[in-house]
């Protein structure tokens, strides 16, 4: 049975990046919180943080870090029959590819995230790769373009978008036997471009 003090004190020395700063955010002395993440160390067996030459998880603390962001996640499900539980804003990890983000990204998940009260930590990958940390348990979600679910895991279809052609050399033209010349860009009918996809651990 896992100690969610400790994972509690795991994720906040992460999240604020040293002992110190993590120590002033729970109201205890560093000494403590280092022994918090002893003791953590010593019931997994392994150690849950690199120290240098930057503090960071390692695998076994990631994946600690990843349930306990599923566990804030399903608490906060709970505040409509138990309003007495305290509500503090869940974190969710999710791999996301830098063409997402740099464009259409953050508009469309910006109301969510202010409605639910939920940080996100994006771990920028490409598809294949986000999902393979999904099913490494590295991940709580994934943007990708698979529409079949892994095992433990639910998918969204997130909507579509259009694309439009641009080119900057010469190509064919598919309607007329000729050339566009360089820097012409194709202005003709656009297409559908596939839904993004979510896959949320479950």
């Amino acid at each position: 049975m896992l100690d969610y003090k400790l994972l509690h004190a795991l994720a906040t020395v992460v999240e604020c990046g040293g002992f110190e700063r993590a120590g002033d955010v729970l109201g205890l002395s560093q000494s403590a919180v280092s022994q918090r993440l002893k003791a953590l160390e010593v019931r997994l067996g392994q150690p849950v943080l690199v120290r240098h030459p930057h503090l960071a998880p390692t695998p076994a603390g990631q994946r600690l870090l990843t349930h306990y962001q599923q566990v804030q996640l399903l608490e906060r499900d709970l505040r409509g029959s138990l309003p007495t539980l305290d509500d503090p804003a869940p974190r969710l990890r999710i791999a996301i590819n830098a063409d997402s983000v740099v464009t259409w990204w953050a508009e469309a998940i910006a109301d969510i995230c202010q409605a639910e009260g939920l940080l996100l930590d994006l771990v920028i990958e490409d598809q294949d790769v986000g999902l393979k940390r999904l099913r490494d348990g590295d991940v709580a979600a994934c943007l990708c373009a698979t529409p079949q679910p892994i095992a433990g895991a639910r998918v969204y279809s997130l909507g579509s978008g259009r694309h439009w052609l641009r080119h900057d050399a010469p190509f064919a033209d598919p309607c007329a036997d000729r050339q566009r010349p360089v820097g012409q860009h194709c202005t003709g009918t656009d297409s559908q471009r596939p839904a993004p996809l979510a896959l949320l651990a479950t």
